[in-house]
């Protein structure tokens, strides 16, 4: 084996090797501590619903509406213009990319100066 030198640290697969088995080893030690009374099939399985009980499991569905109801709410003027702007055209998308990446680096070599 060898070990990769990098600008920013080493690759060496039997060191991560090691490191995995190491890990594992002491994952599974601390999993030797868990609940040895668990029963499978019995109410033990239930999920905890604040002392209620559950729902069916065709009830617990969430659609994506609701899911991210909230995050839309926060920033519904924002979303709204968002989806305005959402033409489903793929050269609109190259487009945006094309200037947002336009930016970056005329901030990155406006930058580079800076710090020299």
């Amino acid at each position: 084996m060898f070990t990769l030198e990098t600008g920013s640290g080493l690759w060496n697969p039997l060191a991560w090797l090691i490191a995995a088995i190491v890990l594992f080893i002491i994952a599974y030690w601390i999993r030797t501590f868990g609940e040895k009374g668990y029963k499978k099939g019995t109410d033990q399985e239930k999920i905890f619903f604040a002392g209620n009980e559950a729902p069916a499991v065709e009830a617990q569905h969430v659609r994506a509406a609701n899911l991210y109801w909230g995050f839309k709410e926060g920033i519904g003027r924002w979303f709204e213009m968002l989806r305005d702007m959402h033409t489903g055209l793929a050269t609109d998308y190259v487009l945006w990319f094309i200037l947002t990446l336009a930016v970056i680096l005329i901030i990155i070599s406006l930058g580079k100066g800076v710090v020299q």
